[in-house]
Protein backbone atom coordinates (compact mmCIF):
# COMPACT_ATOMS: atom_id res chain seq x y z
CA UNK A 1 0.00 0.00 0.00
CA UNK A 2 1.13 3.23 -0.48
CA UNK A 3 -0.11 6.69 1.36
CA UNK A 4 -0.45 10.28 -0.77
CA UNK A 5 -1.38 13.15 0.86
CA UNK A 6 -2.76 15.34 -1.45
CA UNK A 7 -2.59 18.91 -0.85
CA UNK A 8 -4.09 21.94 -3.35
CA UNK A 9 -4.89 25.90 -3.67
CA UNK A 10 -2.20 27.41 -1.12
CA UNK A 11 -2.94 30.73 -1.79
CA UNK A 12 0.39 32.16 0.27
CA UNK A 13 -1.02 35.77 0.44
CA UNK A 14 -4.19 34.85 1.79
CA UNK A 15 -3.36 32.16 4.08
CA UNK A 16 -4.77 31.77 7.30
CA UNK A 17 -1.85 31.57 9.21
CA UNK A 18 -3.24 29.63 12.12
CA UNK A 19 -3.70 26.48 9.73
CA UNK A 20 -0.10 25.95 8.90
CA UNK A 21 1.26 24.56 12.26
CA UNK A 22 -1.29 22.20 12.61
CA UNK A 23 -1.04 21.04 9.08
CA UNK A 24 2.50 20.62 8.95
CA UNK A 25 2.32 18.34 11.97
CA UNK A 26 -0.43 16.15 10.52
CA UNK A 27 1.22 15.73 7.40
CA UNK A 28 4.55 14.47 9.32
CA UNK A 29 2.38 12.47 11.62
CA UNK A 30 0.94 10.65 8.71
CA UNK A 31 4.18 9.67 7.40
CA UNK A 32 3.06 9.25 3.39
CA UNK A 33 5.22 8.30 0.51
CA UNK A 34 4.68 11.03 -1.34
CA UNK A 35 3.26 14.72 -0.75
CA UNK A 36 0.90 15.76 -3.96
CA UNK A 37 0.62 19.68 -4.61
CA UNK A 38 -2.10 20.35 -7.07
CA UNK A 39 -0.94 23.95 -7.93
CA UNK A 40 -1.80 27.55 -6.72
CA UNK A 41 0.65 27.88 -4.30
CA UNK A 42 0.79 31.80 -4.41
CA UNK A 43 -2.39 34.19 -4.85
CA UNK A 44 -0.81 37.02 -6.95
CA UNK A 45 2.60 34.87 -8.14
CA UNK A 46 4.68 37.86 -6.21
CA UNK A 47 8.06 37.48 -4.54
CA UNK A 48 7.31 37.22 -0.61
CA UNK A 49 4.52 34.73 -1.65
CA UNK A 50 6.75 32.12 -3.15
CA UNK A 51 9.16 32.65 -0.68
CA UNK A 52 6.54 31.46 2.34
CA UNK A 53 5.39 28.59 -0.10
CA UNK A 54 9.12 27.83 -0.27
CA UNK A 55 9.69 28.05 3.18
CA UNK A 56 6.17 26.51 3.88
CA UNK A 57 7.31 23.21 1.42
CA UNK A 58 10.42 22.89 3.16
CA UNK A 59 8.59 22.09 6.50
CA UNK A 60 6.59 19.32 4.62
CA UNK A 61 8.48 15.83 3.97
CA UNK A 62 9.49 14.61 1.04
CA UNK A 63 9.25 13.11 -1.91
CA UNK A 64 7.36 16.07 -3.34
CA UNK A 65 4.93 16.50 -6.54
CA UNK A 66 4.11 20.24 -7.38
CA UNK A 67 2.60 21.28 -10.35
CA UNK A 68 1.93 25.04 -11.05
CA UNK A 69 -1.78 26.61 -10.76
CA UNK A 70 -3.04 29.26 -12.50
CA UNK A 71 -2.84 32.40 -9.39
CA UNK A 72 1.38 31.12 -9.98
CA UNK A 73 1.60 32.96 -13.24
CA UNK A 74 1.67 37.16 -12.57
CA UNK A 75 -2.18 38.64 -13.20
CA UNK A 76 -0.65 42.51 -13.87
CA UNK A 77 2.33 42.30 -15.31
CA UNK A 78 1.91 41.93 -18.79
CA UNK A 79 5.84 41.08 -19.75
CA UNK A 80 6.10 38.75 -16.91
CA UNK A 81 3.02 37.34 -17.48
CA UNK A 82 2.96 36.46 -21.45
CA UNK A 83 7.31 36.22 -21.55
CA UNK A 84 8.31 34.94 -18.80
CA UNK A 85 4.71 33.39 -17.25
CA UNK A 86 6.48 30.77 -14.55
CA UNK A 87 9.46 32.60 -14.12
CA UNK A 88 9.26 32.88 -10.26
CA UNK A 89 7.75 29.82 -9.41
CA UNK A 90 10.79 27.80 -11.52
CA UNK A 91 13.03 30.00 -8.91
CA UNK A 92 11.33 29.36 -5.85
CA UNK A 93 9.78 25.67 -6.56
CA UNK A 94 10.57 23.97 -9.26
CA UNK A 95 11.69 24.14 -12.38
CA UNK A 96 10.31 21.08 -13.16
CA UNK A 97 6.80 22.07 -14.32
CA UNK A 98 6.16 17.96 -15.07
CA UNK A 99 7.50 16.05 -12.12
CA UNK A 100 7.45 12.04 -11.82
CA UNK A 101 7.90 9.48 -9.06
CA UNK A 102 7.76 6.27 -9.66
CA UNK A 103 8.18 2.73 -7.37
CA UNK A 104 7.20 -0.83 -8.04
CA UNK A 105 3.59 0.36 -6.87
CA UNK A 106 2.47 3.90 -7.98
CA UNK A 107 3.92 5.85 -10.70
CA UNK A 108 2.46 9.96 -9.82
CA UNK A 109 2.66 12.35 -13.40
CA UNK A 110 2.39 16.22 -12.90
CA UNK A 111 1.25 17.84 -15.61
CA UNK A 112 1.24 21.66 -15.80
CA UNK A 113 -2.06 22.98 -17.19
CA UNK A 114 -1.56 26.46 -16.13
CA UNK A 115 -1.32 29.14 -19.33
CA UNK A 116 -0.88 32.29 -19.06
CA UNK A 117 -3.14 33.35 -22.32
CA UNK A 118 -6.29 32.56 -19.81
CA UNK A 119 -6.61 34.09 -16.25
CA UNK A 120 -8.21 31.01 -15.08
CA UNK A 121 -8.72 27.88 -17.53
CA UNK A 122 -6.37 25.50 -18.02
CA UNK A 123 -5.22 23.36 -21.39
CA UNK A 124 -3.30 20.52 -21.98
CA UNK A 125 -1.51 20.32 -25.22
CA UNK A 126 -0.81 17.06 -27.60
CA UNK A 127 2.73 17.20 -26.97
CA UNK A 128 2.07 17.09 -23.22
CA UNK A 129 -0.19 14.36 -23.51
CA UNK A 130 2.45 12.44 -26.08
CA UNK A 131 4.65 12.67 -23.33
CA UNK A 132 2.66 10.98 -20.73
CA UNK A 133 2.23 8.29 -23.11
CA UNK A 134 6.09 7.48 -23.00
CA UNK A 135 6.42 8.09 -19.35
CA UNK A 136 3.62 5.27 -18.21
CA UNK A 137 4.95 3.27 -21.06
CA UNK A 138 6.75 0.08 -19.76
CA UNK A 139 4.86 0.17 -16.53
CA UNK A 140 4.21 -3.35 -14.89
CA UNK A 141 -0.30 -3.83 -14.78
CA UNK A 142 0.50 -3.64 -10.76
CA UNK A 143 1.14 -0.26 -10.61
CA UNK A 144 -0.95 2.29 -9.86
CA UNK A 145 -1.04 5.22 -12.54
CA UNK A 146 -1.95 8.58 -11.03
CA UNK A 147 -1.96 11.99 -13.04
CA UNK A 148 -1.46 15.11 -10.73
CA UNK A 149 -2.84 18.40 -12.71
CA UNK A 150 -4.27 21.81 -10.83
CA UNK A 151 -7.29 22.20 -13.15
CA UNK A 152 -9.88 19.06 -12.83
CA UNK A 153 -10.76 16.86 -16.23
CA UNK A 154 -13.96 16.02 -14.29
CA UNK A 155 -16.43 17.33 -11.69
CA UNK A 156 -19.96 17.15 -10.52
CA UNK A 157 -22.97 17.87 -12.90
CA UNK A 158 -23.38 21.39 -11.06
CA UNK A 159 -20.14 22.77 -11.73
CA UNK A 160 -19.49 24.53 -15.05
CA UNK A 161 -18.15 22.48 -18.14
CA UNK A 162 -15.81 25.43 -18.73
CA UNK A 163 -14.17 24.67 -15.24
CA UNK A 164 -12.81 22.04 -17.10
CA UNK A 165 -9.04 21.82 -18.74
CA UNK A 166 -9.52 22.38 -22.19
CA UNK A 167 -9.11 19.62 -25.02
CA UNK A 168 -9.54 16.94 -21.75
CA UNK A 169 -11.26 13.96 -23.80
CA UNK A 170 -8.49 13.84 -26.48
CA UNK A 171 -6.63 13.50 -23.09
CA UNK A 172 -8.93 10.86 -21.62
CA UNK A 173 -8.45 8.84 -24.32
CA UNK A 174 -5.02 9.09 -23.90
CA UNK A 175 -5.05 8.00 -20.63
CA UNK A 176 -7.70 4.89 -21.26
CA UNK A 177 -5.09 3.87 -23.65
CA UNK A 178 -2.17 4.00 -20.83
CA UNK A 179 -4.23 2.92 -18.15
CA UNK A 180 -4.32 6.10 -15.98
CA UNK A 181 -6.52 5.26 -12.56
CA UNK A 182 -6.19 8.35 -10.64
CA UNK A 183 -7.19 11.98 -11.77
CA UNK A 184 -6.00 14.68 -8.66
CA UNK A 185 -6.69 17.85 -9.24
CA UNK A 186 -7.89 21.02 -6.99
CA UNK A 187 -8.76 24.56 -8.31
CA UNK A 188 -12.47 24.89 -7.82
CA UNK A 189 -11.83 24.92 -3.75
CA UNK A 190 -14.66 21.92 -3.57
CA UNK A 191 -13.51 18.50 -2.46
CA UNK A 192 -14.70 15.33 -4.13
CA UNK A 193 -14.13 11.78 -5.68
CA UNK A 194 -16.08 10.08 -7.91
CA UNK A 195 -15.78 8.41 -11.33
CA UNK A 196 -15.08 9.50 -14.85
CA UNK A 197 -18.15 7.05 -16.56
CA UNK A 198 -20.76 9.63 -16.47
CA UNK A 199 -19.09 12.47 -18.51
CA UNK A 200 -16.87 10.19 -20.64
CA UNK A 201 -18.36 7.35 -22.47
CA UNK A 202 -14.99 5.26 -23.22
CA UNK A 203 -15.60 1.82 -23.78
CA UNK A 204 -14.49 -0.25 -20.39
CA UNK A 205 -12.71 2.70 -19.16
CA UNK A 206 -13.79 4.87 -16.00
CA UNK A 207 -10.83 6.48 -14.14
CA UNK A 208 -11.25 7.75 -10.54
CA UNK A 209 -11.30 11.70 -10.13
CA UNK A 210 -10.12 12.88 -6.29
CA UNK A 211 -10.43 16.69 -5.63
CA UNK A 212 -9.01 18.70 -2.85
CA UNK A 213 -10.26 21.83 -1.21
CA UNK A 214 -8.01 24.65 -0.30
CA UNK A 215 -5.59 23.58 2.23
CA UNK A 216 -5.10 27.01 3.63
CA UNK A 217 -6.48 29.65 1.64
CA UNK A 218 -8.98 32.33 3.66
CA UNK A 219 -11.14 31.53 0.02
CA UNK A 220 -12.86 29.13 0.94
CA UNK A 221 -16.00 29.46 -1.52
CA UNK A 222 -18.43 28.23 1.65
CA UNK A 223 -15.94 24.88 2.19
CA UNK A 224 -13.91 24.27 5.51
CA UNK A 225 -10.46 24.01 4.80
CA UNK A 226 -9.68 20.86 3.96
CA UNK A 227 -7.20 18.53 2.23
CA UNK A 228 -6.72 14.84 0.81
CA UNK A 229 -5.17 11.10 2.47
CA UNK A 230 -5.17 8.67 -0.21
CA UNK A 231 -4.17 5.24 0.56
CA UNK A 232 -3.73 3.27 -2.45
CA UNK A 233 -3.61 -0.86 -3.08
CA UNK A 234 -4.01 -2.56 -6.23
CA UNK A 235 -7.55 -2.04 -7.53
CA UNK A 236 -8.61 -0.23 -4.00
CA UNK A 237 -8.16 3.14 -3.08
CA UNK A 238 -9.40 4.68 0.45
CA UNK A 239 -9.56 8.50 0.36
CA UNK A 240 -9.88 10.24 3.71
CA UNK A 241 -10.52 13.94 3.90
CA UNK A 242 -9.36 16.02 7.02
CA UNK A 243 -11.28 19.35 7.38
CA UNK A 244 -10.36 22.17 10.03
CA UNK A 245 -11.99 22.11 12.97
CA UNK A 246 -12.27 26.10 13.68
CA UNK A 247 -13.17 24.84 17.79
CA UNK A 248 -10.66 22.31 18.40
CA UNK A 249 -7.90 24.29 16.33
CA UNK A 250 -6.71 21.40 14.11
CA UNK A 251 -7.94 19.26 10.92
CA UNK A 252 -10.12 16.40 11.86
CA UNK A 253 -11.20 13.18 9.45
CA UNK A 254 -14.58 14.42 8.17
CA UNK A 255 -15.33 11.72 5.48
CA UNK A 256 -13.75 8.22 4.09
CA UNK A 257 -14.54 7.07 1.03
CA UNK A 258 -13.94 3.71 -0.75
CA UNK A 259 -13.31 2.92 -4.85
CA UNK A 260 -13.15 -0.16 -6.13
CA UNK A 261 -11.51 -1.56 -9.90
CA UNK A 262 -13.11 -3.96 -11.86
CA UNK A 263 -11.12 -4.47 -14.89
CA UNK A 264 -10.62 -0.85 -15.92
CA UNK A 265 -13.48 0.40 -14.30
CA UNK A 266 -13.19 2.47 -10.86
CA UNK A 267 -16.49 3.19 -9.33
CA UNK A 268 -17.27 3.64 -5.04
CA UNK A 269 -18.17 0.70 -3.06
CA UNK A 270 -19.33 0.13 0.37
CA UNK A 271 -17.75 -1.12 3.29
CA UNK A 272 -20.10 -4.02 3.04
CA UNK A 273 -19.15 -4.51 -0.85
CA UNK A 274 -15.59 -4.39 0.39
CA UNK A 275 -15.85 -6.92 2.96
CA UNK A 276 -17.34 -8.98 0.44
CA UNK A 277 -14.33 -9.04 -1.68
CA UNK A 278 -16.65 -7.28 -4.64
Amino acid sequence: MRTLVHLSDLHFGRVDQALLGPLRELVERIAADVVVISGDLTQRAKVEEFEQARAFLDSLPGPQIIVPGNHDISLYNVLRRFVRPLSRYKRYITDNLEPVFIDDEIAVVGVNTARSLTIKDGRISHEQVAGLRDRLAGLGPQVTRIVVTHHPFDLPEHFEKRDLVVRAPMAMEVFAETGVDILMAGHMHASHAGSTAARYQIAEYAALVIQAGTATSTRGRGEVNSFNVVRVEPQRVEIDRYGWDVVRGRFELVTTEKFVQAGSIWSPHSDGMLAAGL
